[in-house]
C-alpha cells in the first residue's frame, strides 16, 4: 500500500483540478460556438477506468455536468468492445447518461505505458444538431427524435484518426455545419491537451500514488459529506415545485421532493412527482441525480468534487414519473429548466431540517432562447441565448443580482459579441425593477433582456419556465416576481399562450423580443430591514419612495 503524506495529497489534488481546469480553457478558447466560447456552456473532467465514477471535474465547468458525465463515461464503457489509445468516442444520447441532445459528449480512453488508467471527458453545447426548431428547444415536441440528431457513443477518433463517415453525417443534420467542425476540433483538442498534463503528472508521481491519491480524495468527500449530512436532524423532510406547463398542455407539473435523513445516509425520493409529460420536460435519471447533487453542494460548497460525495445518498426515482424519462420522450428542457426546478425542489425540502442554510427561493429558469434564419448574404444563422436571474436573501445577506442559473456557472453571452453575431439590435439590457422579493434580506434583482430583430425573417423558439409561480419568499420574506417574456410582433405586443414556451414564432425585421427573468425572494420580515440597507436601496435606485414607505415602514 502506497504510504501518502498530507502534503503529497493536497499537491496531487491540485495539479488533477488543474489538468481538467486546463481543459476547460482550451475547449473555450478554441470552440467555434459563442454559448461555448463566451457563455462557458462545457465542462471537462477525469474518470475512473474501472466503472466511469467522476475523479475530478473543472472548477469552471457546468455543475450540472458533475453526475452527468460519469453515467456517460459509464455507457462507453458497457458499449465498447475495446478501447486503444487513440480513441475518442462522441455521444448525445439523452439516455445514455446525457441531458439533453445539444449537450454533446466526447470521451477519450487515457493509457499511460500502455495500461487504461483513466477516462477524459468533456461536454459542450452545440448550438445546432437539426430537429423541429433551430437549435433544438421544441416547445411543443412529443418525442426524442423531432429534437434533433441522437449519437448512441460511436468512434469519432480511432487512433486519432478522424472518422469522415460521422463528420458528415453530424455537418449534414446540422444547419451549422462550419461551426460543427469547429466544436469537434476543440473538443477533441481539450483531451488531448488533458491526456498530455496526466502524462506529465503520472511521469513526475507514479500511477501508484496518484492512484492512491485518487482513492483518498474520494473517501476523504464520502466522509465530509457524511458529517454534515449527520448535522441535519433525523427525519422526513418535503417540498413541492410546480412547473408551469409542458409545453402542450397547459397543466402543472409536480416536482415533489422527499428527503429523507436518518444518521449519515440521506434519501432522496421523487416517486411522488407528476407522471412522464407528452412535451420536452422531462428529465433523464443521470441529470435528476445531477441536480439533486448540486442543490446538497449549494449548502455544502466545499466538499470537493468527486465520485464520493454521491456515496451517502440514495435516489428514489422510478420511470412512472417524469424525472426518469425514457424513450421516446421528449427531454430538451431537461438540463437547463427542469433540472433547476429539480434544486430548488431538494433545496426547499432541506429548508425544513436546516433553515439556516438554506436561502430563499432563487430564479430557476433560463428563458432558453433560440432563434434561427439566414442572413442577407445567404448564410445559416443560429442564436442560441440563456439568461440568468436572481437569487434569494439568505440569512447572512441580500440575493445576488443577475446570477448565473443554478445548475450552472454558465454567463450570459456579451451585448457586443451578440451583435456582431448575430441580427440583432439591443434596446435594453439592465436589472429588472420590482423584481426582487422584500425582506430583512432582500432578494436578487432579475434582468430585462429586450432586443430588436434585424434580419428579413427569422423563426424564434423559447423553452422556458417560472412564469406562474415565483421564487418562494422565506422566513417572513415575500416572494419574487416570476419570469414575464413577450414579443412584439407587427407593432402588437403579445404573450405566448405557453406564456414561457412557444416555437417557430415568426420574425419579421424590426420586432422585439424581450425577455424578463424572475428575482430573488426575500429572507425574514421587511420590518426588520436595516434602514440604512433601505436608504442605499434607495439611492441606487432599487427601491421607490412609495415602495419604501408602503413595505418598510419604519423609513417612513
Amino acid at each position: 500500500m502506497t504510504e501518502l503524506d498530507p502534503l503529497s495529497i493536497a499537491v496531487i489534488r491540485g495539479r488533477l483540478e488543474q489538468i481538467a481546469d486546463e481543459m476547460d480553457t482550451v475547449f473555450e478558447r478554441m470552440a467555434f460556438s459563442p454559448v461555448i466560447s463566451d457563455a462557458w456552456d462545457r465542462a471537462d473532467g477525469i474518470y475512473s477506468p474501472v466503472d466511469g465514477s467522476m475523479i475530478v471535474q473543472g472548477n469552471r465547468g457546468l455543475p450540472i455536468f458533475v453526475g452527468t458525465m460519469q453515467y456517460t463515461v459509464a455507457s462507453v464503457i458497457a458499449g465498447a468492445s475495446e478501447v486503444r489509445q487513440g480513441d475518442t468516442f462522441i455521444v448525445n444520447d439523452p439516455f445514455a447518461g446525457g441531458t439533453h441532445i445539444m449537450d454533446t459528449k466526447m470521451v477519450r480512453p487515457f493509457f499511460y505505458r500502455g495500461e487504461l488508467f483513466a477516462y477524459l471527458a468533456n461536454t459542450g453545447h452545440w448550438p445546432d444538431l437539426g430537429g423541429r426548431v433551430p437549435g433544438g428547444f421544441g416547445a411543443a415536441a412529443t418525442d426524442c427524435y423531432q429534437e434533433g440528431l441522437r449519437l448512441p457513443p460511436v468512434k469519432l477518433f480511432s487512433g486519432d484518426e478522424l472518422n469522415a463517415d460521422i463528420v458528415a453525417i453530424l455537418q449534414t443534420n446540422s444547419r451549422l455545419p462550419d461551426d460543427v467542425l469547429g466544436d469537434i476540433d476543440a473538443q477533441a483538442t481539450a483531451l488531448r491537451a488533458g491526456e498530455t498534463r496526466l502524462t506529465e503528472l503520472l511521469d513526475e508521481y507514479g500511477p501508484d500514488q496518484v492512484r492512491a491519491v485518487i482513492d483518498a480524495l474520494r473517501e476523504r468527500s464520502a466522509r465530509q459529506m457524511r458529517s454534515y449530512i449527520a448535522e441535519i436532524p433525523d427525519g422526513t423532510y418535503s417540498f413541492v415545485e410546480e412547473m408551469d406547463n409542458d409545453g402542450i398542455t397547459d397543466e402543472v407539473l409536480r416536482i415533489d421532493a422527499r428527503i429523507t435523513v436518518a444518521g449519515e445516509e440521506l434519501t432522496i425520493d421523487f416517486s411522488h412527482s407528476s407522471p412522464p409529460c407528452q412535451g420536452p420536460m422531462n428529465s433523464v435519471y443521470a441529470a435528476t441525480v445531477s441536480s439533486s447533487i448540486v442543490a446538497i453542494k449549494h449548502l455544502f460548497p466545499d466538499i470537493p468534487i468527486n465520485s464520493g460525495i454521491f456515496e451517502p445518498i440514495t435516489f428514489v426515482i422510478p420511470d412512472t414519473v417524469f424525472l426518469n424519462a425514457k424513450p421516446p420522450r421528449p427531454v430538451a428542457g431537461c438540463a437547463a429548466e427542469t433540472s433547476q426546478r429539480i434544486i430548488t425542489a431538494v433545496m426547499g425540502a432541506l429548508a425544513e431540517a436546516a433553515p439556516d442554510r438554506v436561502p430563499a427561493g432563487s430564479s430557476a429558469t433560463v428563458n432558453n432562447l433560440s432563434i434561427g434564419g439566414v442572413r442577407e448574404d445567404g448564410t445559416p444563422f443560429v442564436l442560441y441565448v440563456f439568461l440568468g436571474g436572481g437569487y434569494g436573501g439568505h440569512p447572512a445577506g441580500d440575493g445576488l443580482s443577475n446570477g448565473c442559473s443554478l445548475m450552472s456557472i454558465g454567463r450570459v453571452q456579451s451585448i457586443e459579441t451578440l451583435e456582431q453575431r448575430y441580427p440583432l439590435r439591443f434596446r435594453k439590457y439592465g436589472l429588472r425593477d420590482g423584481s426582487a422579493g422584500h425582506g430583512r434580506h432582500r432578494g436578487g434583482f432579475g434582468v430585462h433582456f429586450e432586443f430588436e430583430f434585424t434580419a428579413a425573417e427569422g423563426q424564434a423558439s423559447l423553452l422556458g419556465d417560472q412564469a406562474k409561480t415565483a421564487p418562494v419568499g422565506r422566513a417572513g420574506g415575500t416572494p419574487g416576481q416570476p419570469s414575464s417574456p413577450w414579443f412584439r410582433i407587427g407593432g402588437e405586443q403579445v404573450t405566448l399562450p405557453m406564456i414561457s414556451k412557444g416555437e417557430n414564432v415568426s420574425l419579421r425585421a424590426g420586432d422585439i423580443v424581450c425577455l424578463r427573468t424572475p428575482g430573488g425572494g426575500g429572507y425574514g420580515p421587511a420590518a426588520d430591514r436595516d434602514p440604512e440597507a433601505v436608504a442605499t436601496d434607495l439611492e441606487h435606485g432599487y427601491l421607490d419612495d412609495e415602495t419604501a414607505r408602503r413595505i418598510y415602514t419604519h423609513t417612513a
